[in-house]
């Protein structure tokens, strides 16, 4: 069961207080990061707001325009808790939950993302685009703020990840660094990009390109070019992908196991 937000908070700041006794001169940083903070929602906007100043934007205008969308849409925040919950769960290099919000630029993107979002569907389309030029900027990371993703999600390392316009995430979808949800055609406003259902893993590299639907529980593997719709429950390969058998468990990204081949 999923921890509650406030929970995870006093799990976060408790972790903070630990690592402060074990590396003292931290203790400006964890103060400033996360202990000088009342919940998460002020942590992770201030979080972003020091990521992405510029000369252009300030820390404390990034910072108020994510306290903003926070206040007005918690659901943002709740699905960042996810995400820290799943990066735990998934990573075995992640054994903090303070670990994502402090270190974690593929976390860091996809939190800047859901602000930029909101700002999308709100009409604030202008300011919705500058905060996708500097999350590429800063973390080499390019989603377009019209995409759709949803909550526990795990974008590992992060380098090289493009989500187009059209795109939709489903909830409990993990990828790696150089994942491409591409587009075809030059139509403005067509559904052109893939749909990726709920528990699938995609791994390093894979390019997914055009309208087409990868499965739930599905598992794409490394350097793979999609161009056809994948069906549930079955692992891909390739160039292009084929079917190459299926994965051992019902939802491959909670796992995150990328061997490849006949129930593997």
């Amino acid at each position: 069961m999923p921890m509650k937000t406030d929970m995870l908070w006093q799990r976060i700041q408790e972790e903070a207080r630990q690592a402060v006794m074990q590396e003292p001169s931290m203790a400006d940083f964890y103060q400033q990061e996360i202990l000088d903070f009342d919940d998460l929602a002020s942590a992770l906007a201030h979080r972003l707001g020091r990521l992405l100043a510029s000369p252009t934007m300030s820390v404390s205008q990034i910072a108020d325009i994510c306290c903003g969308v926070f206040q007005q849409t918690p659901a943002v925040i709740e699905d960042g808790a996810a995400d820290i919950e799943a990066y735990v769960e998934r990573d075995a290099a992640c054994d903090h939950y303070s670990m994502p919000l402090l270190y974690f630029k593929g976390f860091h993107a996809l939190q800047a993302y859901r602000v930029a979002h909101q700002l999308w569907v709100q009409g604030r389309r202008v300011l919705a685009l500058f905060f996708q030029n500097a999350i590429s900027q800063t973390f080499a990371v390019d989603i377009h703020p019209a995409a759709r993703i949803g909550k526990g999600i795990m974008i590992d390392h992060a380098t090289g990840v493009v989500i187009g316009e059209t795109a939709v995430v489903e909830d409990n979808v993990s990828m790696l660094h150089g994942v491409t949800l591409g587009g075809v055609g030059t139509d403005c406003g067509k559904d052109r990009h893939p749909k990726i259902r709920q528990g699938v893993l995609i791994s390093t590299g894979a390019n997914v390109l055009g309208c087409v639907e990868v499965g739930e529980g599905a598992k794409i593997g490394a350097g793979s070019l999609v161009l056809k719709d994948v069906p549930p429950h079955t692992t891909v390969a390739g160039v292009p992908a084929k079917i190459v058998g299926k994965p051992a468990v019902e939802l491959p990204a909670l796992g995150m196991d990328h061997q490849l081949g006949d129930n593997d």
